[in-house]
């Protein structure tokens, strides 16, 4: 089976000798030595992972399900560089598929296991399918609440009722005799006991007709919970076996099964990720990795966390720990000349006196490959804007930009992909606020000031006490804070400026999209005027002056704005076939809460 091809398969060579820069690394420590080792991302490996995607875009069979796919740059002994391709899981239905790395060697071992739990899986999914839809659960539905708009009904004229006796009560006290007195009150007290008999039998009724369906209904969520059970003891068991045999190899010849590379057990899916199969291959077959690049093809993952054609890190629970093994044997990396991301590229331009008019550029000139992401040749990157001095600080191995640091605050040039806190889920744990609470001395004290998309990148403020964050978030929230983004359109926008005044409100059934919603919508207010245009592009600048979630997505994207997508946005419409949201937090300007001085910080756009 053919698995190593060409690079000319997937880029033109030309630029793949010519860019080299580094956007992430995969890394961990050995765990003998404890040295951090790494596998960068680069230019290189994601225009190689750009030609798998087109080929995916050409090969409907490959669109039929959302899953990761990646690829590894690789050297052969006799020195020529080829290419590996993986994808994660099964590929319509098989683990393996002509052209692509096969999984890792143990499956076959459990086959026959594997085949009949996951008979018994599906059986089990069918019967609570079955279970989910029975007919006495829309019918107890159904009489619930026609007895409770009976009820209701019944409430009312017993109010009504009961206010009526109450009026005559006040009248024939002054006007009856004695006897007749008591005679009328009686006839009074018995219609209310009547009233209650009426309630009382209809409730009985209710009870009478409902429980057994209430019967009926407990019972066949008792078997959904069972079945559930089951469902979770079968899948523990086939991993629990397919770990203890899968056996994966690192390049010092080591091999280790899944269950002792991790005893404390083990996520679903893992060692069927793309990496793990790239580099174990890779270790095996005497080839030396030089990059690599994993990216989501298909329909958006459930949780809309995974957008097609977004690059992606290892995953936190499956690959992350896996990762210091599977690198062993390979030279730890060089130390950085100055350039690159591990050692950061920071951009510091602060003004205690903000200029007249932001950054503008006059014309849309194509950034060259080696520029794209702010990486690359110092001074190269320098000579594309020239308002902006950059410095370089070993920050020993923090990937993330800072910008900005004093005692009270820090800012960074967050890069997308990453988000700016952690997630709800132990899969989306990685983020700024994260990775700085590990890294710096007083990391633990930090706190997010506010936050930008996932997929959105550019400056990120944090406090790094309370009393700064109160005073930063006040700002924010008093609308004091002047921010630029800068953005391209995938499309021609015919206005050269303007304001986007539209009410934004989070769509419960499609999560976690904004839609304009004029009776609950949130007031949302944005400036933008055009920076150039080219082709079929518009590079806009965004001036929000308020904070909504996507925002500035939505005002571009919606009709009623400017009616053309960010381009990359595929969750608000863009078809595009691009590494990234072309969304850029430029300038962020604030008051300094201690230092009573106005900052003005820069980050420049990275496209």
């Amino acid at each position: 089976m053919v698995v190593l091809h060409a690079l000319s398969d997937f880029i033109d060579c030309d630029f793949a000798i010519a860019d080299s820069s580094c956007s992430y690394w995969y890394e961990g420590r050995c765990p003998q030595s404890g040295v951090r080792l790494k596998l960068p991302r680069t230019s290189m490996s994601e225009a190689i992972a750009h030609g798998l995607m087109q080929y995916l875009a050409n090969n409907d069979c490959y669109s039929r399900e959302g899953k990761m796919y990646g690829i590894l740059l690789v050297e052969q002994p006799n020195g020529e560089q080829r290419v590996l391709k993986a994808f994660s899981g099964l590929l319509n239905g098989c683990s393996v598929v002509e052209g692509w790395v096969p999984p890792i060697p143990g499956r076959d071992e459990v086959a026959f296991e594997e085949s009949r739990t996951l008979a018994q899986l599906d059986a089990i999914k069918q019967e609570i399918i079955t279970l989910k839809q029975l007919t006495e659960r829309q019918q107890y539905e159904i009489l619930f609440n026609d007895f409770e708009q009976q009820l209701q009904t019944m409430s009312d004229r017993h109010r009504h009722c009961k206010h009526q006796r109450q009026e005559k009560r006040q009248q024939i006290c002054n006007t009856l005799t004695p006897e007749a007195l008591t005679i009328a009150l009686e006839q009074l007290d018995e219609e209310s006991r009547q009233q209650g008999i009426e309630r009382r039998q209809l409730k009985r009724q209710q009870n009478a007709v409902l429980q057994p369906l209430q019967q009926l209904i407990a019972a066949t969520d008792a078997r959904i919970s069972e079945l559930k059970q089951r469902r979770k003891a079968l899948s523990r068991q086939l991993q629990a076996q397919m770990h203890a045999s899968y056996s994966l190899t690192n390049f010092s010849g080591r091999s280790r099964s899944l269950q002792q590379l991790m005893p404390g057990g083990l996520p679903t899916g893992t060692g069927d990720c793309c990496a793990p199969k790239l580099l174990h291959y890779a270790a095996t077959h005497n080839l030396k990795p030089l990059a690599m690049a994993e990216f989501w093809w298909g329909e958006s993952s459930v949780n809309q966390d995974k957008i097609p054609g977004e690059f992606y890190g290892a995953c936190a629970e499956r690959c992350q720990p896996l990762m210091g093994f599977l690198l062993s044997g390979l030279k730890p990396p060089l130390p950085d000349k100055g350039y690159g991301v591990h050692t950061s590229l920071y951009k510091t331009k602060i003004f205690e006196d903000p200029p007249k008019s932001p950054l503008k550029r006059g014309t849309l000139t194509p950034v060259p490959p080696f520029l794209r992401g702010v990486r690359g040749d110092l001074n190269a990157v320098r000579q594309l804007s020239k308002t902006c001095v950059y410095t370089v600080a070993d920050k020993g191995e923090v990937t993330l930009p800072i910008i900005y640091e004093d005692e009270w605050l820090i800012a960074v040039n967050k890069p997308a992909g990453l988000l700016s806190v952690p997630g709800r889920y132990r899969d989306r744990q990685d983020s700024v606020l994260s990775r700085l609470r590990h890294l710096l001395p007083d990391g633990m004290a930090l706190i997010s000031v506010h936050r930008l998309d996932r997929e959105t990148s550019g400056i990120l403020l944090l406090a790094r006490d309370r009393q700064t964050h109160r005073q930063l978030s006040q700002q924010f929230q008093q609308r004091q804070v002047h921010k630029v983004y800068e953005a391209i359109l995938s499309g021609v926008l015919t206005v050269e400026q303007g304001k986007i005044e539209l009410p934004l409100w989070g769509d419960p059934e499609n999560r976690p999209e904004q839609k304009i919603d004029w009776q609950h919508g949130k007031p949302s207010l944005t400036h933008f005027q055009v920076i150039a245009r080219e082709g079929d592009y518009t590079r806009v600048e965004f001036i929000p002056l308020t904070g909504r979630t996507h925002q500035l997505r939505v005002h571009a994207a919606d009709a009623r704005g400017l009616g053309i997508t960010i381009l990359g946005d595929r969750l608000y419409g863009c078809c595009a076939v691009t590494s990234r949201l072309h969304l850029h937090a430029r300038e962020l300007r604030f008051k300094h809460p201690q230092l009573e001085k106005t900052l003005h910080l820069q980050a420049i756009t990275p496209f």
